[in-house]
């Protein structure tokens, strides 16, 4: 029957593109991300200090400090030291710091280099847990992991006096805390002739400004460039999915958005760019991130680079301003600003608008149909703000859009209701012409425009809920709101699959299940749902086609088990909603609902007489 060879083939494409995906591109990636995690973590590091290396200059004569470079890592003279990959605690205890404290933030700017390199985000937690720790986001030189953001300036041609560098230690002037009422201010004077000031300033949420001042007290005009960096060391964790980019980003003016994994750039070893006067560059994970923002207007020359020493990668995202002269007796600015936080949407678009960082909604990756993606969300946070649960919002966001397609989904089902009527004739037709192939096929494109049938419009309801399924899978999967956001009962975050499965009878039996079989509540009911769904047609005369019509939710069901409880609830609801919208319009069209007969005939159970015509 052409209605149901239809939906077969929509429902078919839908799954071998799901499950394709599933099994021969994410699962792959993740292996492969977990196995070359535990390879960096297997390996054992001796020590912090880096092979020397002479990092290309630029225009001018400026070198942005990296890894390797003198002054670029280390503690202050007279500073005690801990071991690489000493405890954080341990390593924080070794250096003078100012306190970091925020409604968002908690950490520290280390003295030595002015670094700021200990943050942690209040309000986010490792696990679903209320006492798991909290996210780490920021770790000084010396931890497992280090991560930190570094500000300054480096000499031009010709230039010999000394600039603060990773091992300078600041003095504090002003200020023994930040916080987003009070800035800290610290100085470093070179004793020749040259103060070093700057104030550390933030607001409310993740954006730290650095506001550098050179006074020159001495006989000579000094040339100086400012620059800013993002160092990290060691590979993180990440997901390593195609529909997300977590590694090194930037959005460089009119070159535009740039994205490049760490994999990519231990080959390239260096991506340099040309100067431009608007943007910014940093490193995203896939919740959270660290962004350098140069002063918009300014010239900077933007770069990502990565070095290897003693197996240890590090990978930095720097940026050299434009050559700064200071007369003897006059003094010079530079601000630079530091996003370190988590990637909440609302946050991001607010500092794309004040103070006006080009593009930094480009932080969240919408991926290539975010026309369809950003929308979603919108509709999602607007009506989770009404609502208050964002489980509920994805029901409402259905709703919404079984409203907004209702005129094409109600011509799909009634086209499909009238080719049910016609069933008589179709039938009648395979027999008469069941050795004239063509003859049929022509017969039957008669009676279809006899009876005004577009013998297509099966396949219209399903084609429509792909889109809205994979926008709505990439909002679950990319957005940091969804992450930990509980729905009812057993479901504490959308983000993650559905944490039941009918093998250990929904944790009555103390066994934890593989993750095959990790078939959670919310999947039988989406199976369910389908299965009921499937059933207002009756089964396929093809025996191959009614296997496929039989079989398919049962895969749709083990499929969907291992994806985000949200995507698996909505579509446990948009097949609830379509099956009362089509029985209703099947009514209307005087086609008789007949779920049950066709439920048995699926079943094998159907009359003597059915069995034997089938």
């Amino acid at each position: 029957m052409q209605d149901n060879k239809n939906l077969i083939l929509a429902v078919a494409l839908s799954a071998v593109v799901l499950i394709a995906a599933q099994y021969f591109l994410w699962g792959p990636q993740q292996e492969d991300a977990r196995r070359l995690a535990e390879q960096r973590q297997a390996q054992t590091v001796e020590t912090d200090a880096v092979t020397p290396t002479t990092p290309a200059p630029t225009a001018g004569g400026g070198v942005v400090p990296t890894p390797g470079s003198p002054g670029s890592a280390g503690t202050a003279p007279g500073t005690a030291t801990a071991p690489t990959g000493a405890a954080r605690q341990t390593v924080l205890q070794t250096s003078q710091r100012v306190a970091i404290d925020t409604p968002d933030l908690v950490g520290s700017i280390n003295l030595a280099g002015g670094r700021v390199d200990d943050l942690s985000l209040k309000n986010y937690r490792e696990e679903i847990e209320p006492d798991s720790p909290i996210i780490q986001l920021f770790s000084p030189s010396g931890t497992a992991k280090p991560y930190y953001a570094e500000f300054g300036w480096v000499r031009g041609e010709g230039v010999t006096a000394s600039v603060p560098g990773g091992q300078t230690e600041w003095t504090l002037v002003d200020g023994d805390r930040l916080t987003s009422t009070t800035p800290v201010s610290v100085e470093w004077d070179n004793g020749e002739g040259l103060m070093f000031r700057r104030v550390y300033s933030i607001d409310e949420e993740y954006l730290i400004t650095i506001a550098d001042t050179v006074e020159n007290s001495g006989s000579q005009s000094v040339s100086l460039f400012p620059y800013a960096l993002v160092t990290r060391q060691g590979i993180p964790d990440t997901q390593n999915f195609f529909i997300l980019h977590e590694g090194l980003i930037g959005y460089i003016g009119e070159q535009g958005l740039q994205e490049v994994d760490y994999d990519d750039l231990m080959d390239e070893g260096e991506l340099k760019y040309a100067p431009e006067t608007n943007g910014w560059l940093g490193m995203t994970d896939k919740y959270w991130a660290a962004a350098i923002v140069p002063t918009p207007g300014e010239k900077y020359t933007p770069r990502f680079f990565y070095h290897n020493a003693n197996n240890r990668d590090s990978f930095q995202a720097d940026f050299l301003g434009e050559l700064v002269e200071i007369a003897p007796g006059s003094s010079r600015d530079h601000v630079s600003r530091l996003f370190a936080g988590a990637k909440e949407v609302n946050v991001i678009n607010s500092y794309r608008d004040n103070p006006g960082i080009e593009r930094f909604d480009l932080m969240i990756d919408w991926g290539w149909f975010y026309f369809i993606t950003k929308p979603m969300f919108v509709a999602l946070d607007w009506l989770y703000k009404l609502i208050g649960n964002f489980g509920l919002a994805i029901l409402a966001v259905t709703v919404v859009l079984k409203i907004f397609f209702f005129p094409l989904a109600n011509k799909s089902y009634a086209s499909m209701a009238n080719m049910k009527k016609v069933q008589p004739q179709l039938t009648e037709l395979r027999e008469r012409y069941k050795d004239d192939r063509a003859r049929q096929q022509q017969a039957m494109m008669e009676l279809y425009k006899k009876e005004k049938i577009n013998p297509l419009a099966g396949c219209l309801p399903v084609v429509l809920q792909i889109p809205v399924f994979f926008a709505l899978y990439k909002v679950l999967f990319v957005t940091i709101e969804m992450r930990h956001a509980p729905f009812f009962g057993w479901i504490q975050d959308l983000a993650a699959p559905d944490p039941t499965s009918i093998f250990n009878l929904f944790g009555l039996i103390p066994w934890d299940p593989p993750q095959i079989l990790m078939l959670g509540i919310w999947p039988l009911i989406m199976g369910v749902t389908m299965f009921v769904q499937m059933r207002l047609n009756p089964m396929p005369p093809d025996k191959t086609q009614a296997m496929i019509f039989t079989w398919m939710p049962v895969i749709f069901t083990f499929m969907l088990a291992s994806f985000p409880a949200g995507l698996v609830i909505y579509w446990a609801w948009n097949n609830t909603l379509s099956i009362f919208q089509q029985s209703l319009i099947m009514r209307r069209q005087g086609v008789p609902v007949e779920i049950w007969k066709n439920t048995k005939e699926a079943l094998g159970l159907g009359s003597k007489e059915q069995k034997e015509k089938a």
